[in-house]
C-alpha cells in the first residue's frame, strides 16, 4: 500500500446523514441513551466509509461522525478546558455574520481519557484502506479568544499552557500509534487567519505580538507532533473558517509562508486554494524538498462541480513552485466542520469526491 499522503485526498468532516443529526438531538435531549446513540454513529461510520471507497480514495475518515464540532470532542475528555463566545466572527460575501463559541482555558489541562482513540478504534474497523484521524490543531485552543481565552491565575503566558497542552497531545498520539495509527492530521486556522492583514490589525490592537504569537503557535505544534513515531504520517491542514459557507478571514499565504513551510515538523500541508481569498500559488516557493503540498482546489462549500480540465490547469501552475511529485488534490476543507454541515447535498458531495479521484487519475495516473 502506499505511504500518505495520497494524490486523491480528503480534509476528514463529511456532512452527516439526516438519522445522525436526530440523533444528536436526541441524544442531547435525553431522548437516546449512550448506547443508542452509538449504535446510530457506528452504522453511519461503516456507511460513509463504504461511500469513500466506492468512490476510489486510498484514505478514509469516520466524517468525524461522533463530534459535534471538530474540536469540541476534547471538552471533557481534555481538563482545563470550557466553552465560551469567541471574539472573532464568522461572515460571508453579502457581510452576514454568524457568532460561534470557543475554547477557554481555566484550569490546568491535563488528558482525562482519549478524545480520539475511541474514533479510530471503530474506523480502522471498517476500513479497507489506509485509516485518517482527524484532530484540532493547538492554537486552535487559544486564538479564538487571544486575549480573555485563558486564565491568567491559571497559565500566565500562552506559551505556559501550551507546555502543559502539547503533553496532552503527546500522550493520544502515542496511543494512537499503538492502536496502530499512521496517518494523523491536524486542522488548523490560526495561522491562516494571521495571513489576514485585518485580522493581524485585530489582535494588535489589544495588545498582542503577531510575530511572537506565530511563533508561539508553531512551537506549540511541533511540540506536540515532533516526537511522533517513526512511520507517522503528520498533516497540517490550513483553514480560514469553514461554517455554513461562512468563512472567518482572507489574505495568501506569504505572512507565515517561510516559517510556516521550513519551521513546522509535519510531512504534508493541505492547503485552502478553492478561492481569490487564499492568494496564489507563489508562497509555495518557500515549500522545502522534504514536504508534500496538498492542494484544497476543490469546493467543499459551493454546489457547483469542478471540471478535471480546471482543477489539472491549476495543479500544473502550482507545479512551477513544488514539483508534481510532491503534490496532490483535495477539496479546500471538509464538508461538516460542525454537526449542521455545509449548504451542500451528499451526492454533490459524492460527486466532488469522485472529482479528486478522478483529477488524481488524470494527472499522475493513480490516487
Amino acid at each position: 500500500m502506499a505511504k500518505p499522503p495520497f494524490r486523491a485526498e480528503h480534509v476528514g468532516s463529511l456532512l452527516r446523514p439526516k438519522e445522525l443529526t436526530t440523533a444528536f438531538r436526541q441524544h442531547n435531549a435525553g431522548e437516546i441513551d449512550d448506547d443508542a446513540f452509538t449504535e446510530v454513529q457506528d452504522k453511519a461510520i461503516a456507511e460513509v466509509v463504504k461511500r469513500q471507497q466506492d468512490a476510489g480514495l486510498q484514505v478514509v475518515t469516520d466524517g468525524e461522525f461522533r463530534r459535534g464540532s471538530y474540536w469540541g470532542h476534547l471538552i471533557g475528555p481534555v481538563s482545563g478546558l470550557s466553552v465560551r463566545e469567541a471574539e472573532f466572527k464568522f461572515h460571508d460575501d453579502c457581510g452576514d455574520e454568524q457568532s460561534f463559541i470557543a475554547a477557554h482555558v481555566d484550569g490546568k489541562v491535563s488528558r482525562e481519557k482519549g478524545f480520539s482513540t475511541h474514533e479510530f478504534t471503530f474506523l480502522k474497523s471498517v476500513a479497507s484502506t489506509t485509516p485518517k484521524l482527524t484532530m484540532p490543531s493547538l492554537p486552535t485552543f487559544h486564538f479564538y479568544r487571544p486575549v480573555e481565552g485563558i486564565d491568567k491565575l491559571v497559565y500566565e503566558t500562552p506559551r505556559h499552557f501550551f507546555q502543559d497542552f502539547a503533553e496532552v497531545f503527546r500522550q493520544e498520539i502515542a496511543e494512537l500509534a499503538d492502536l496502530g495509527a499512521s496517518y494523523i492530521q491536524m486542522d488548523e486556522v490560526p495561522l491562516a487567519m494571521l495571513c489576514d492583514p485585518d485580522i493581524q490589525a485585530q489582535v494588535k490592537s489589544v495588545g498582542v505580538d503577531v510575530d511572537d504569537l506565530i511563533d508561539v503557535y508553531i512551537d506549540a505544534i511541533n511540540d506536540a507532533v515532533g516526537s511522533r513515531p517513526t512511520g507517522m504520517t503528520c498533516g497540517l491542514h490550513l483553514c480560514r473558517g469553514n461554517f455554513k459557507g461562512k468563512y472567518l478571514s482572507q489574505g495568501g499565504y506569504e505572512p507565515v509562508a517561510e516559517r510556516l513551510f521550513n519551521d513546522l515538523q509535519v510531512d504534508a500541508f493541505f492547503l485552502e486554494y478553492d478561492t481569490d481569498r487564499a492568494g496564489d500559488f507563489t508562497p509555495l516557493r518557500q515549500v522545502p524538498d522534504d514536504k508534500h503540498i496538498v492542494l484544497g482546489i476543490v469546493s467543499s462549500k459551493l454546489s457547483e462541480l469542478e471540471s478535471v480540465e480546471n482543477l489539472s490547469r491549476r495543479i500544473d501552475e502550482a507545479a512551477k513552485y513544488v514539483p508534481l511529485e510532491r503534490l496532490s488534490v483535495s477539496p479546500q476543507c471538509g464538508f461538516a466542520s460542525a454537526v449542521s454541515g455545509n449548504s451542500i447535498t451528499p451526492e454533490m458531495q459524492q460527486a466532488k469526491l469522485s472529482l479528486v479521484v478522478e483529477t488524481a487519475m488524470r494527472v499522475w495516473g493513480e490516487c
